[in-house]
């Protein structure tokens, strides 16, 4: 198999929000479970049905979908846009990498949670098992390009490779770099692993 030809499933990550119990039971109430909706790609994960309120002093969005299980820390993934229409400047960051970024205030329907960091554009990045990266020769942290196809077809470069035994090959991107490449909620690509 040519290394540019390795096919991955392409999948368009929307602004959301990770919870820790202690932010979730502010938000719904003490013993609140998160209702799953429907699961995602990576095994374990699942589309809330909750929503909660994105505000910051000069703007607001609403329904933003939360992911379970819970975690750790909170965590809010949002778009190059999004961080325009809520006027912040969060970093450019893989997931859990949250020091010194952006607070935000997160309004549920039992009360609401100023959080003084946690706001991340998330880094485009692939999930990759052990099993699919040792046959690829792929180490976590490195960095492949990914082409995509189609009218608006692109290359997307400095996509970092996370391993882990759980993880799903699938690559993720936000909205703004699904629709530059033309990507309405999944695609393909083809991972160029070496130069």
């Amino acid at each position: 198999m040519e290394k540019d030809k390795i096919k991955i499933i392409v999948e368009t990550s929307a602004r959301h929000v990770h919870l820790d119990k202690k932010t979730l039971e502010k938000l719904f109430g003490k013993g609140y479970k998160l209702t799953p909706d429907y699961p995602l790609s990576q095994k374990g994960e699942f589309a809330a049905k909750e929503r909660v309120i994105l505000k910051t002093k000069k703007g607001e969005i609403k329904r933003v979908r939360i992911i379970g299980p819970l975690r750790k820390k909170t965590q809010i993934e949002i778009s190059r846009t999004d961080a325009f229409h809520l006027k912040i400047n969060p970093p450019l960051r893989l997931s859990g990498d949250l020091k010194n970024t952006p607070g935000i205030t997160l309004i549920g329907p039992k009360g609401e949670v100023k959080l003084k960091q946690g706001v991340i554009i998330a880094a485009r990045h692939i999930h990759c098992d052990p099993k699919t990266a040792k046959k690829l020769n792929l180490k976590h942290g490195d960095k492949v390009s990914v082409r995509i196809k189609g009218k608006r077809g692109l290359i997307f470069n400095n996509v970092v490779v996370r391993i882990r035994k759980n993880f799903v090959w699938r690559m993720q991107i936000d909205t703004d770099e699904a629709n530059a490449a033309g990507i309405r909620k999944t695609g393909i690509g083809s991972v160029r692993v070496r130069p």
